[in-house]
């Protein structure tokens, strides 16, 4: 599982090291292969086994809903294939960096099967977002079981 938030720098070329911890979970579970897509002002990174799973369950789904026309056209067509080199990092697609507003300073955010990957500046927003919905949801993750 991914857990943490590691932050990091990334290149003119788009390049950034992937996390220590993440390469541990991707080398013991998994391979070295990360599917990255856009969903939620960010960018979702999935190790290659878990993203086909997403892949065949959309791929189920009635494809004339426009609900999954639209889950394709974002999350499916978004993504995008980055292997790890031998430094332990990927290189960020252009269209993804644009998208996620990548400038400088990137967070990983481990998300249990998933990493999900901000601009710093993104992240914070999206973390003090967060904090405010969870103090107003505790009743609702109670009755989750949490």
């Amino acid at each position: 599982m991914f857990r943490g938030r590691f932050e990091y720098s990334i290149d003119e070329k788009g390049r950034v090291s992937l996390p220590a911890k993440f390469r541990e979970v991707l080398s013991t579970n998994y391979d070295e292969r990360l599917v990255i897509t856009t969903f939620d002002h960010c960018l979702w990174a999935y190790p290659m086994t878990e993203w086909q799973e997403i892949e065949n369950k959309i791929a189920a789904l009635p494809q004339f809903k426009s609900e999954v026309k639209a889950l394709q056209r974002v999350f499916v067509s978004g993504a995008a294939e980055c292997p790890i080199d031998k430094q332990g990092r990927i290189v960020i697609p252009p269209t993804l960096r644009d998208y996620a507003e990548l400038q400088r300073e990137v967070v990983y955010v481990g998300m249990t099967k998933r990493i999900e990957v901000w601009s710093k500046e993104k992240w914070e927003e999206a973390f003090n977002a967060s904090q405010r919905t969870i103090e107003n949801a505790t009743d609702e993750l109670a009755n989750l079981g949490l």
